[in-house]
């Protein structure tokens, strides 16, 4: 079974001038929001930290929360776009599967930011917002929740058409995989004493092991 497709929500990216602020406001947000957590971090802090008063903050995002749901929204675009990059040119669904997990741990340091901040606010997405650039952020994110969710089933699913995996329910199979992937961001930290390649290896290892025949 495939996981439904969602709605289209088109997000108008800004146009970013050489004197905006954005891309500043973001990266200080990512930095606080990623390493000491969103509930914890003073919207005045990050005005402070790009060098801005508060009020300006409020001509890029009209919240705490609307940065925070673009990050997340963000960070799920970037995952997205990096399991289409790593499956695209695989001939078959088990090299295709190794790509997608080896893909997914192939990250800066800010990606792990991003994921961590994504992971630790999900349940952001299940309740609808009042301000409409929120919402639209919101309900952005959730379609590509759903796209992500939906890709990741259709690999599976080639899979067993092609006889490779073991026949299961690959949506229900989908979100098991990709619930351990992504745990990782909770606890995993750059300069710790876990490396990133290892954890890389260990789970593309369990997700061959989850299909296998």
């Amino acid at each position: 079974m495939t996981a439904a497709k969602a709605t289209a929500v088109k997000v108008e990216e800004p146009d970013e001038g050489p004197r905006s602020k954005r891309a500043a406001i973001l990266a200080a947000a990512i930095g606080k929001f990623g390493k000491d957590g969103y509930d914890a971090t003073k919207w005045s802090t990050v005005a402070d930290q790009v060098g801005i008063g508060q009020t300006a903050l409020y001509h890029y995002f009209e919240s705490k929360a609307h940065c925070l749901l673009t990050i997340m929204r963000l960070e799920l675009q970037r995952s997205h776009e990096m399991f289409v990059k790593a499956t695209a040119d695989q001939s078959n669904a088990m090299d295709a599967l190794r790509a997608a997990v080896r893909g997914a741990y192939a990250v800066s340091e800010k990606d792990v930011l991003q994921m961590r901040i994504l992971q630790n606010n999900l349940a952001l997405l299940a309740v609808p917002r009042n301000s409409k650039r929120e919402e639209t952020e919101r309900l952005a994110a959730r379609e590509l929740v759903h796209r992500i969710e939906s890709a990741w089933t259709d690999l599976l699913e080639r899979g067993m058409s092609e006889g490779v995996f073991e026949r299961r329910d690959a949506h229900t199979l989908a979100l098991n995989m990709l619930g351990m992937i992504v745990s990782v961001w909770r606890w995993y930290r750059p300069r710790g004493p876990v490396t990133l390649s290892s954890v890389s290896e260990l789970t593309e290892d369990c997700c061959v092991r989850m299909v296998a025949i």
